[in-house]
C-alpha cells in the first residue's frame, strides 16, 4: 500500500523510513539548497522500488541543461516506468521521459495537464516552472502557478515556493509591483528560498531600482548564498547592478569572489560568468586574462550543443579568450544539433546559431555581420530560453556593433528605443551618448 507525502498525495514503493528523505530533497529543491540528489539516493537505497524519488531524481538531472546529466535522466526514466504507480506517478514518467528524449514541449504540456488535475502536485509544479523557463515560456511561468494557487495556503509545506515561482512569472510578463509583493512574502516565509529572492532581484533589475537591487542582495547574503546551488545566479543579479551603475571594479571582485572564484564547471555557473564578462567586454572594459580561464572550463562543451543556450555564452568565452578552434567546433556542433532531433534543434536553428555565430563575428571584428544575424532575431530570442534579463546581452551585442560598424541611423534608433525602455538606467544614457541621441525630453 502507497504512503501519502504531506499534501495527500500517494507515492508508490516508499516507506516511513525512505519518506523522510524524499521530503528533504523536495524542500531542498523548492528552496535551491542542500543536496537533494544525495537524500533521494539514500531514499532509493532504503526503497529501490520508490517510484517519485527515481523521478525527482531525473528531474534534477535532465534539468541541469548538462549532456554529461542525460544518461542518468534517462536511466531513472527506464528505472520508473517499470514500476506501475498511480495515474498521476504515471504522468510524472511520461513527462521525464519526454525530457530524456529531449522533448522539452512535450514535457511541459504533460506537467501543465497533470497540475490542472493535482494542482496540489509540487513537483510537477516546480519541474513546469522550470521548463517554462529553459523554454522561454513567460505565460507559462505565470499562469502555471496562478492556477494553482487558489489550491494553497500559508499552511501547506513549500507554500513559499508557490509563491517565489509565480513572483518569477509576474515579472517576465511585467507585472512588476505584483512580483515584488509576492516574492517579498515568499521569502518571509522562507527566508532561503534562493528563487523568490532572485524573483525580487529580476523586478529591480527590469525597473533600473539598482541602488534598491544592491540593499535587497546585500541585506540578507547569508541567506541565499549558505549551501545553495543558486547563489552563483544571485550574485550575478548583484554584479548587473554595479555594471548598470558603471562600476566595472565592484563588477570584478564580484566575479573574482563568489561568481568564479572557484573556477565552476557547472554550466548554469558558467552561464552567468560568461554574460558578466561579455558585458564588460562590450563596455571595452579590460578583464585580464580572465577569458582564457573561462574558456579552458567551456572545453568540455565545444563539441555538446545540446541546449542553445548554454552555445551562446560558450561562445562568448571562446571569442573571448581567443579560441577560434573551439569556435569551430561549437559551430560545427551547432549544426549537427540542427539536424538532430529534439526541441533543441529549434531551439539552436531559430536563436542559438544566430547568436552565437554573431558573437563570433563581433570577435573578428565584422560588426555588420553581428547586424545582420541579431537584428531578425530579438522578437524571437525567447525561444531558446531564460529570462529578459539574461537575453537582454543580445540587445547590448547588437548595439555596440551598430554603433562599431557605424550605421549610425539604426544606433540612434537602438538607442532610442533602448532610452525610452530603460529611462533611469545609467547605461542607457552612455549608449545613447555614444550613439549620438539628442537629449529626450523626460516622458
Amino acid at each position: 500500500m502507497a504512503l501519502n507525502d504531506n499534501l495527500g498525495l500517494a507515492l508508490t514503493g516508499a516507506s516511513a523510513n525512505s519518506l523522510g528523505d524524499y521530503d528533504e530533497a523536495l524542500r531542498g529543491l523548492q528552496r535551491f539548497v542542500g543536496d537533494p540528489v544525495g537524500a533521494l539516493d539514500r531514499a532509493i537505497a532504503t526503497d529501490p522500488d520508490f517510484l517519485m524519488a527515481y523521478i525527482l531524481k531525473g528531474y534534477l538531472y535532465g534539468l541541469s541543461t548538462e549532456r554529461a546529466a542525460q544518461p542518468v535522466t534517462q536511466a531513472c526514466f527506464e528505472a520508473a516506468r517499470k514500476l506501475g504507480g498511480t495515474q498521476r506517478e504515471q504522468r510524472h514518467v511520461a513527462a521525464l521521459g519526454a525530457l530524456a528524449a529531449g522533448n522539452w514541449h512535450q514535457a511541459g504540456a504533460v506537467l501543465e495537464d497533470l497540475t490542472i488535475d493535482h494542482p496540489r502536485d509540487a513537483l510537477a509544479l516546480q519541474a513546469g516552472h522550470q521548463i517554462d523557463f529553459f523554454t522561454g515560456n513567460a505565460r507559462l511561468l505565470r499562469d502555471r502557478m496562478a492556477r494553482a494557487l487558489p489550491f494553497w495556503d500559508e499552511t501547506m509545506p513549500g507554500y513559499h515556493a508557490m509563491l517565489g515561482m509565480h513572483a518569477f512569472g509576474l515579472e517576465e510578463t511585467a507585472d512588476y509591483a505584483r512580483a515584488e509583493a509576492q516574492g517579498r512574502r515568499a521569502v518571509e516565509l522562507e527566508p532561503r528560498d534562493g528563487w523568490a529572492q532572485h524573483a525580487v532581484a529580476h523586478v529591480m533589475e527590469m525597473q533600473c531600482r539598482q541602488r534598491d537591487g544592491i540593499a535587497w542582495m546585500r541585506a540578507s547574503t547569508d541567506h541565499w548564498t549558505k549551501e545553495s546551488f543558486l547563489q552563483v545566479h544571485n550574485w550575478w543579479h548583484l554584479a548587473l547592478y554595479h555594471f548598470e551603475l558603471g562600476e566595472p571594479h565592484e563588477v570584478l571582485a564580484l566575479y573574482d569572489g563568489p561568481i568564479f572564484g572557484n573556477h565552476s564547471t557547472v554550466a548554469l555557473n558558467m552561464v552567468d560568468a560568461s554574460a558578466l564578462l561579455w558585458r564588460l567586454h562590450l563596455s571595452g572594459v579590460d578583464v585580464g586574462n580572465r577569458w582564457q580561464a573561462l574558456a579552458a572550463n567551456w572545453e568540455p562543451h565545444a563539441d555538446s550543443a545540446n541546449y542553445a543556450f548554454n552555445d551562446a555564452h560558450a561562445m562568448m568565452a571562446f571569442v573571448g579568450g581567443n579560441r577560434p578552434d573551439l569556435a569551430r567546433r561549437l559551430i560545427a556542433a551547432q549544426d549537427a544539433a540542427i539536424a538532430g532531433a529534439g526541441d533543441n534543434a529549434a531551439f539552436t536553428r531559430d536563436v542559438g546559431a544566430p547568436v552565437a555565430r554573431a558573437i563570433l563575428a563581433f570577435g573578428d571584428g565584422n560588426y555588420a555581420e553581428t547586424v545582420r544575424l541579431l537584428k531578425p532575431i530579438r522578437s524571437i530570442a525567447h525561444r531558446f530560453g531564460g529570462s529578459h534579463a539574461q537575453r537582454d546581452v543580445i540587445d547590448l551585442t547588437l548595439i555596440e556593433a551598430t554603433i562599431r560598424a557605424g550605421n549610425a541611423p539604426l544606433a540612434t534608433a537602438l538607442a532610442a528605443e533602448r532610452q525610452t525602455a530603460r529611462p533611469d538606467s545609467p547605461f542607457s544614457h552612455l549608449i545613447a551618448k555614444r550613439a549620438g541621441l539628442p537629449e529626450m525630453a523626460p516622458v
